[in-house]
C-alpha cells in the first residue's frame, strides 16, 4: 500500500532505464563507378571498422546506447537497406550488426549517383528510428551527384530537422588530384552543427577513414575532434 503511494507521487525510483543517445545512419555507395573489387572494400572495411576495438570502445563510451542501421544507394530508385535498426546495447548485438553486413551482398551495380534521392531514403528511414537525443546521417560516396535532384533540395524537401549529415569522401586512384568531390562534400553534402568529413585515399583506406568517422561520432562530444574539419591523413 505504501509503495503504491508513493510510486503514484514519483518518490519510488524503479531500475534505470538506458536512453537512446544517438541514432547513426551508414549509406554506402554503390554506384556504377564503385567496381566489385572495391565495393568488397568498402564492405569489409565498414564491418572492420565496426569491429575495431577502439569503436567498440566508442560504442560503449556511455551507458546510454546507439541505434544503428546501414543501406546501400546508387540511382533514383536504387536504395537497399542491409540493417534495419538495431539498439547497439552490449557486444553482441554490435557484433551481430556486423555479422549482418558481412554477410549482405551488393544489391544494384549499373545505376548512376542519385545522391538526392539517397539523402531522402535516409531522412524516411530516420523518421522510424528508435527515439534518440541526436541523429546523424553518414553519406560515403566516391563521386559526386549526376542524377535527379541534388542535396540542397532534398535538404528543402524532406525531413532533416536535427539531423546531422556528416560525409566519406573515397578518392579515387589519382586522388592528389581529385579536390572537386572534397569541395562539393563540403559545400554542398554536410549539414548541422558539427558536422564533418572524413576523406579515404582510395578504397584500400576505406577501413581506416571508416574507423576514425566512427571514433569521432560515437565518442561523448567533449572528447570528440573540432567540429567542421576535414581529416585525410595517412594510413593507420
Amino acid at each position: 500500500m505504501i509503495r503504491a503511494a508513493l510510486c503514484a507521487f514519483g518518490l519510488l525510483a524503479g531500475p534505470a532505464v538506458a536512453e537512446c543517445r544517438l541514432a547513426l545512419v551508414l549509406a554506402l555507395d554503390v554506384s556504377s563507378s564503385v567496381d566489385a573489387a572495391e565495393d568488397a572494400l568498402q564492405r569489409g572495411g565498414l564491418v572492420a571498422a565496426l569491429t575495431a576495438p577502439e569503436v567498440q570502445a566508442a560504442f560503449f563510451a556511455s551507458d546510454d546506447p546507439v541505434a544503428l542501421a546501414v543501406y546501400e544507394w546508387s540511382g533514383r530508385y536504387n536504395q537497399e537497406l542491409l540493417l534495419d535498426w538495431t539498439l547497439i546495447d552490449n557486444q553482441a548485438a554490435l557484433l551481430q550488426a556486423a555479422d549482418t553486413l558481412a554477410r549482405s551482398t551488393r544489391s544494384h551495380n549499373d545505376f548512376p549517383t542519385a545522391m538526392g534521392y539517397a539523402l531522402g531514403f535516409g531522412a524516411r528511414l530516420l523518421q522510424r528510428a528508435p527515439d534518440c537525443h541526436d541523429q546523424t546521417l553518414d553519406m560515403a560516396g566516391d563521386g559526386q551527384n549526376n542524377e535527379g535532384f541534388g542535396p540542397a533540395l532534398a535538404y528543402a524537401e524532406f525531413p532533416f530537422d536535427g539531423v546531422t549529415v556528416n560525409g566519406l569522401v573515397v578518392n579515387g586512384a589519382d586522388y592528389e588530384a581529385e579536390t572537386g568531390l572534397i569541395a562539393f562534400y563540403q559545400s554542398q553534402v554536410l549539414r548541422g552543427p558539427g558536422a564533418f568529413l572524413e576523406v579515404a585515399q582510395g578504397f584500400d583506406d576505406y577501413e581506416r577513414a571508416m574507423r576514425r568517422k566512427l571514433e569521432r561520432e560515437l565518442l561523448p562530444p567533449v572528447i570528440g575532434a573540432l567540429p567542421g574539419a576535414v581529416t585525410a591523413g595517412p594510413k593507420g
